[in-house]
């Protein structure tokens, strides 16, 4: 009654009104933690998943290049696709191989062929593998002198190290894991992405999508007309790109540029870049997932076992 007739009755009840909604905010709060703690769970699980079964598919693509070529008698004894953490693992290991001096070769392929100063040692150690080198170039080829250890490496940084012999290899980890603050930039004619990356940990992004007219079918003046305008919307998104590159580009010490072999070519000498590498990837979806898988795909190495 005294409540009431002070006011503070409709006060005690907008308390515990608040109250309620308070622990009811709570609840949905750590309910949302626990769900954002099962689904990065999930997250990693697929993602263990998916290298396992990758490693699979490429596992048994070798095995089925392995019986196309089997009439050739030379056949890789192993070919793999790896990135991240089994890659280190690789690299760690080569990394760990020991001989005598001058007893291990470290040395880039590229696609003009074996350097001449090194072809008679390789063919001493590999004999008519050397074959299988020379397929696998541009690569980064592993060799002992005695040929018991022979890998090529294909990282997405074209290797270009000069022919070593030392007691052991001699590996650019940088050519093979993503170190250090990097960019890389998915380029598509209607869609863009890019990120930011402290090591393997993106710290920015952006990324749009232009309205790019796709095909067309019809002939005559129309067609010219319709390719001329997709010309000009191709220009303008390139330009786009052009300008968020370059935004990007200070602060980070390497850049790479990914997507449609052709767009990223025209962009990088249209736009003056001087990345440290391309490549073509095959990445669809919106921007950012796009970006993820271009990523991902970039960051890959392509292993064979001579």
């Amino acid at each position: 009654m005294i409540d009431e007739l002070l006011g503070r009755a409709s006060l005690k009840e907008r308390i515990e009104d608040l109250e309620d909604e308070n622990e009811r905010l709570r609840k949905r709060y750590e309910a949302e933690s626990d769900r954002r703690a099962e689904a990065a769970t999930a997250r990693q699980e697929a993602e263990q998943r998916v290298n396992r079964l990758e490693d699979r598919i490429a596992q048994l693509e070798g095995e089925l290049e392995q019986v196309d070529d089997a009439d050739d008698g030379v056949t890789v004894r192993r070919r793999r696709q790896v990135r991240g953490r089994r890659l280190e693992a690789v690299l760690d290991r080569l990394d760990s191989f020991r001989t005598g001096p001058e007893g291990a070769l470290t040395a880039a392929i590229d696609e003009t062929g074996l350097p001449e100063s090194i072809r008679s040692d390789l063919e001493g150690a590999l004999g008519d593998r050397i074959a299988l080198l020379e397929d696998a170039a541009p690569c980064l080829c592993c060799v002992d002198d005695a040929g018991l250890l022979a890998v090529a490496l294909s990282p997405p940084v074209e290797p270009t190290r000069e022919p070593t012999w030392d007691d052991g290899f001699v590996l650019d980890r940088e050519n093979f894991l993503p170190t250090g603050r990097h960019a890389l930039a998915l380029v598509r004619t209607d869609l863009f992405a890019l990120g930011v990356y402290d090591g393997d940990e993106r710290v920015d992004y952006r990324g749009f999508e232009s309205d790019v007219k796709g095909s067309h079918s019809k002939g005559g003046f129309s067609q010219a007309r319709f390719e001329r305008i997709r010309d000009e919307q191709i220009d303008d998104h390139l330009e786009r790109c052009r300008e968020a590159i370059s935004t990007a580009r200070d602060g980070v010490d390497r850049l790479f540029v990914v997507g449609q072999r052709g767009v990223v070519d025209t962009l990088v000498e249209e736009a003056g870049l001087e990345p440290t590498g391309t490549a073509a990837v095959d990445a669809t979806g919106d921007p950012e997932s796009a970006l993820t898988d271009a990523y991902r795909s970039f960051w890959t190495t392509e292993l064979r076992v001579l």
